[in-house]
């Protein structure tokens, strides 16, 4: 593990409104990532583990704190931030909740959004029209233009191919999301997340809907990636799933309790 910070945390708060009152989610949570490091992010269901993980992917946006990635700030400075406001009867942020503003650095989310991130979530997210091969291309599509897409179709669809036979889904490239198991659709979220070879993977209870077994084949999935030199950060609540990675840091309360924040 390199000693070098590529995503790092510092005194994020998070606050959601709830009625006629807030609810404080994040209170000061603090947190760094290596390069090559596999860490998980505990806690009980309501901790803010979920909200902190789209918080450092730059999916959801913190009314104070600020989080880097390779040493640049990701938001604006706090007395200029645009949160967006949405009513939450729980503490988890909707992903792609962040698509205010259009100055320099909402250019940079997206950029990292598309490029240096890839996300894996508890109920997949895969487009029931598109099958596996179409699913997996997406976040390629999504970064190129129309001229720019065409021009590397070929090279992509070989790219996503490649991947989906690494993870055993080579034949299952013409399924759609219906036609595949659990397991199956979860590897197809995951191929989708490397499609773009992303430095950091952010992965929130990827065995969260799975039984026991699938469970255990993801684990060891992300840790064979993890030992290909894949940045990984894994949300779960079960010490065990935890227990696979590298460290565990621990939410209590909003803040980082346990594990260390290094």
């Amino acid at each position: 593990m390199s000693s070098d910070v590529i995503l790092a945390a510092r005194n994020i708060h998070k606050t959601y409104p709830l009625g006629r009152t807030e609810l404080k989610v994040l209170r000061g949570a603090s947190m760094t990532v290596h390069p090559d490091e596999f860490v998980a992010i505990m806690g009980s269901s309501g901790s803010g583990k979920s909200t902190l993980m789209h918080i450092l992917g730059a999916l959801d946006v913190p009314q104070r704190g600020q989080v880097t990635f390779d040493g640049q700030d990701l938001f604006e400075p706090e007395d200029s931030r645009r949160i967006p406001v949405v009513e939450r009867e729980s503490g988890a942020a909707s992903p792609f909740a962040d698509r205010l503003g259009g100055g320099a650095l909402e250019v940079f989310r997206n950029h990292l959004r598309n490029r240096a991130f890839g996300f894996v979530f508890q109920f997949y997210h895969l487009l029931p029209e598109l099958d596996v091969l179409e699913n997996i291309l997406l976040p390629c599509m999504v970064g190129a233009s129309v001229g720019g897409w065409f021009e590397r179709q070929r090279n992509l669809t070989d790219q996503a191919t490649e991947i989906a036979e690494q993870l055993g889904l080579g034949h299952r490239l013409r399924h759609r999301p219906n036609e595949l198991s659990g397991g199956e659709r979860q590897r197809v979220a995951i191929a989708r997340a490397l499609i773009n070879r992303p430095r950091v993977l952010l992965a929130d209870e990827p065995t969260g809907n799975l039984d026991a077994r699938t469970g255990r084949e993801i684990l060891g999935l992300l840790q064979e990636l993890n030992r290909k030199g894949q940045t990984i950060v894994m949300v779960t609540h079960d010490r065990w799933v935890a227990e696979q990675a590298h460290r565990t840091v621990q939410i209590v309360d909003g803040r980082i309790r346990s594990g260390s924040s290094d």
